[in-house]
């Protein structure tokens, strides 16, 4: 059996299970999923348990299904680091050998002048922080100066935050270009550019959904590449095409919020197309997971579970749901970092009548290889395929 069409959707950060090498980038012990059900006692996912969720690894209490209705696994991660590109360019079969480079300390001053004679505006920031935070401290001067808010994070991110009444989008979008321009090569080699506009006023402020990232390309080609060579559908959904500039992809579909995310996927999923439907929500980890919020995350987790129900209802048995991660973001972990975990595979087909482990996946990249042996085209470098496990 292969099937017609293949939807995979990333629950941005939803880790399950601190890596054997977790303790070298300071994540011994880090369990995204397990602490959140550890924090939230009354946290309810009906929907993903009867898939399997709690089949993978122990969870809280959680008893496992006898008969979950999906495959079930998980993967490990191979590339150095743990942010999204990495996590989401070694989902499609990539290696990455050399972790982005980080700028915890800000960004050189060098830099920071070359931005600010190119953009005409002055940066006021400059180092890592939190993006709630910094508005609430360079917010009210943002305002007044007109200055940019240049800060970064432990990922590997040059983010520029601005008021949209004082200035605005296309100006900033502008500015994210020139950034991303100017940090193309080494020494300021950074992995995305962001946009990050916002709102309100002092003691109000909020970021907009006109959030914009600017990522540099993946190294190699992916199979969404060779998807796209062989004549499929690559649609993007969220910002699976900022991650891959791109590349690879024969539709993008921006959106604005999980709620969103989720809504557009289920419109998708009722159309026709052959090929893959590739969605990123991202919200669990950008509002819950770098806030350190685990009842914020449980509650988001929750929302997903009972869309849940609605996109199974889209599938034909010739239709295949993937349902996984990027990293982990355990919101009980020290700091705000990500954190380094195994990720969820969920792998559901109506077609699939009596579903089994998946077991523990050497690397993120076997998903990859099992849409390049479904499709029959190129395989990846990296990875192999289950697809004959969930048959």
């Amino acid at each position: 059996m292969t099937f017609r069409r293949v939807a995979v959707i990333v629950l941005d950060s939803v880790g399950i299970g601190a890596l054997p090498d977790a303790g070298a980038y300071g994540d011994a012990g880090a369990n995204t999923l397990g602490h959140i059900a550890e924090r939230v006692r009354d946290l309810q996912l009906p929907n993903l348990r009867r898939l399997g969720l709690a089949n993978i690894a122990p969870i809280a209490d959680w008893e496992p299904e006898a008969q979950p209705a999906a495959c079930y696994g998980k993967m490990a991660e191979i590339s150095a680091g743990k942010d999204t590109m990495t996590g989401h360019w070694e989902l499609m079969g990539l290696k990455i050998e050399t972790p982005f480079r980080t700028f915890p300390n800000g960004f050189p001053d060098a830099l920071i002048a070359k931005f600010e004679a190119e953009t005409g505006r002055s940066v006021i920031g400059n180092k890592a922080a939190s993006g709630t935070e910094i508005l609430e401290e360079l917010g009210e001067e943002q305002m007044r100066s007109g200055s940019w808010i240049v800060y970064t994070s432990a990922d590997s991110v040059f983010q520029i935050a601005a008021h949209e009444d004082i200035i605005p989008l296309d100006e900033l979008y502008s500015a994210c270009r020139t950034a991303r321009r100017l940090t193309m090569h080494e020494p300021y080699t950074v992995g995305r550019v962001i946009a990050r506009p916002f709102v309100g006023k002092r003691g109000a402020f909020v970021r907009t959904p006109n959030r914009h990232d600017y990522a540099i390309k993946p190294p190699q080609p992916t199979v969404l590449n060779a998807l796209q060579k062989g004549g499929y559908d690559v649609i993007a959904v969220g910002k699976i095409n900022d991650i891959f500039s791109g590349e690879g992809i024969t539709r993008a579909i921006p959106t604005k919020s999980n709620a969103h995310g989720i809504d557009v996927t289920v419109q998708e999923l009722a159309k026709d197309f052959r090929g893959l439907l590739f969605t990123n929500l991202v919200d669990f980890d950008s509002l819950y997971g770098h806030r350190r919020d685990p009842v914020g995350y449980a509650r988001a987790l929750e929302e997903f579970d009972r869309a849940v129900p609605a996109l199974l209802e889209r599938l034909g048995d010739d239709d295949l749901l993937v349902i996984t991660a990027d990293h982990g973001n355990d919101p009980v972990h020290t700091g705000t970092d990500h954190t380094r975990e195994y990720v969820p595979l969920l792998a559901f087909s109506p077609a699939v009548r009596s579903p089994r482990s998946l077991g523990v996946r050497r690397t993120y990249a076997d998903l990859a290889a099992t849409i390049a042996a479904n499709f029959s085209v190129t395989a990846p470098a990296y990875g192999d395929s289950f697809l004959n496990d969930i048959r």
